[in-house]
């Protein structure tokens, strides 16, 4: 019997900086198949420089990403990395603390409404099933108030609580090793800080799927 897993988030979900395969989400199922025991198959619906607002619309709005998120045995969720950049280069500078906060609560909420809603599909679910979030590294390790911000965001992350629910924090795996697991944009990871990110998942073990 086969395992579905559906990938939901931004460019991290889509592999961006990798080549094809060497995503945490290809990686990731390959190592939740050898660790279960069964076929995993997954659809990815990752999309590159999507925000956390775009993505709790996409969920309670898009029919077959909704189907996909209610079938599936694994779910990872990426987001808040566009929410970050996107702060960090319209702050003015006198005033950058207080336009990552707005922007981190803001972030924050729209999570929330996202776990909301895929725990709305699920409801009355006998499947078995795991929720993954990735955690956030810093793409401005030298700015101090988006370090604030990302540890924060991680912080919210790790404090949630769900069914079956775990956050995987990759910040200590990033911090001081940027230049080498960040690809040649150096915002986006490349093979192998996709594969820190798939190991981090599978760590957090697959009960109860195995």
């Amino acid at each position: 019997m086969a395992i579905s897993y559906t990938a939901i988030g931004d460019s991290l979900t889509v592999g961006f900086g990798a080549m094809p395969g060497n995503g945490f989400a290809p990686v990731y199922r390959r190592l939740a198949q050898q660790k279960i025991g069964e076929p995993v198959v997954y659809e990815n619906w990752g999309i590159n420089g999507l925000t956390s607002s775009e993505l709790y619309d996409n969920v309670r709005r898009n029919p077959r990403l909704r189907s996909s998120l209610k079938d599936a045995q694994i779910i990872t969720v990426s987001i808040g990395g566009n929410d970050l950049i996107r702060a960090a280069k319209s702050a003015p500078s006198h005033q950058a603390a207080s336009h990552f906060n707005k922007a981190l609560s803001q972030c924050e909420s729209n999570f929330s409404g996202i776990m909301q809603s895929i725990y709305q599909l699920k409801s009355g679910s006998r499947t078995p099933y795991i929720v993954r979030a990735v955690g956030l590294y810093n793409p401005y390790p030298q700015v101090g108030a988006a370090t604030q911000w990302v540890q924060q965001f991680n912080g919210y992350l790790n404090g949630y609580w769900g069914s079956g629910y775990a956050a995987a924090n990759i910040f200590s795996s990033f911090y001081g090793r940027e230049r080498e697991l960040l690809s040649f944009d150096h915002f986006h990871p490349n093979g192998r800080g996709y594969k820190v990110i798939a190991e981090h998942l599978h760590l957090l073990g697959y009960h109860p799927l195995g």
